[in-house]
């Protein structure tokens, strides 16, 4: 499967010693996001007394619900080697979608900015996989057509949508088990997502794609269908996400959203997969997440620092990785 187990390394080392490199950078590339976020919350629980109340940890994962189910999509687009710059518009698109369909009810306020947020999703897939445009063109295109869109629905952003379902509110504001509702419907998406990617036809497609679209081809796999799928479930996350937030905040809110793309990529890739697709996991992702997440808090604690310094921390993280993957796909291929 490897280059060194068709020819033996000129060091001698033998297969043995090649396939336990491979092990090592594997475990690596998995679950080195882990390891830092073990000792980043280890450094935090020791320097800040207020970071080990369960209020501050129940804080961190609301906080962290929209984006993660954002970084869940951005994952599946990562994997077949593309990316998607709307999300964060789709993002405050579906919220702004979500508060002014709530006067209809809570069904219409989930379903609303997922037709439209899926919608353009769709739009997006389509013009990737059937005319080989290039992802980063088409998605930047879309970002710029769903803010547009918000902008209009809100007249130029000065409407501010409240929401008026009190059912669609407590999906926001509610809890169980003294875990916040939007909490919950993260963490089973972000079950589900696993169990489509390691026992689905579908997430072997995703897989395959990222590693060689081509080959995929040539192996039988509906490589059009797949992607049209992985961008329209990108839409379909971040306008949930955008509704979600919605009812935490009790309106649309219109000035959300920018950066949030980026974030999810910073996510995705800190999480251990990789820019170039094929390789990677949700699980990793989630680790990203609550990595950014208790960054944030750390500087909130700190006070005297504004939430720009988790932009230079991401950044560095992000540079730190992309460095590390390169390093050690290097040393994979040379064994």
């Amino acid at each position: 499967m490897t280059p060194a187990l068709l020819t033996p390394p000129a060091t001698g080392a033998g297969p043995r010693g090649g396939d336990r490199t491979d092990r090592i950078v594997g475990v690596v590339q998995r679950q080195g996001a882990f390891a830092v976020l073990v000792a980043v919350v280890a450094v935090a629980l020791a320097v800040f007394p207020d970071f080990r109340s369960l209020d501050n940890t129940g804080t961190i994962l609301v906080a962290a619900a929209p984006p993660m189910l954002i970084a869940l999509g951005m994952t599946f687009v990562i994997l077949t080697g593309g990316i998607d710059l709307s999300v964060g518009s789709l993002y405050v698109l579906g919220g702004v979608l979500a508060a002014w369909a709530s006067r209809h009810g809570a069904v219409a306020a989930v379903l609303v900015p997922l037709v439209v947020c899926g919608g353009i999703g769709l739009l997006n897939g389509v013009l990737i996989a059937w005319t080989r445009m290039a992802p980063f063109i088409v998605t930047l295109a879309a970002l710029l057509g769903a803010r547009g869109l918000m902008r209009a629905i809100s007249d130029e952003g000065s409407t501010t949508y409240l929401v008026e379902s009190d059912t669609f509110g407590r999906l926001g504001t509610g809890s169980l088990l003294g875990v916040g509702f939007q909490v919950w419907l993260a963490v089973g998406l972000v079950l589900i997502g696993m169990l489509v990617l390691a026992r689905t036809g579908f997430g072997q497609s995703v897989y395959a794609i990222g590693g060689s679209e081509d080959a995929s081809a040539l192996m039988g796999v509906s490589v059009r269908r797949t992607k049209v799928l992985v961008y329209v479930l990108s839409g379909l996350l971040a306008g949930l996400a955008g509704a979600v937030n919605a009812a935490k905040l009790g309106s649309g809110v219109t000035v959300l959203g920018a950066g949030m793309e980026l974030d999810a990529i910073a996510a995705v890739v800190i999480g251990g997969t990789l820019l170039t697709g094929g390789a990677g996991s949700i699980a990793g992702t989630v680790a990203g997440v609550l990595l950014l997440g208790v960054i944030q808090n750390m500087i909130n604690q700190v006070g005297d620092l504004n939430s720009n310094w988790q932009q230079v921390i991401s950044g560095s993280f992000l540079a730190v990785v992309v460095v590390a993957q390169t390093v050690l796909n290097r040393l994979r291929r040379v064994r």
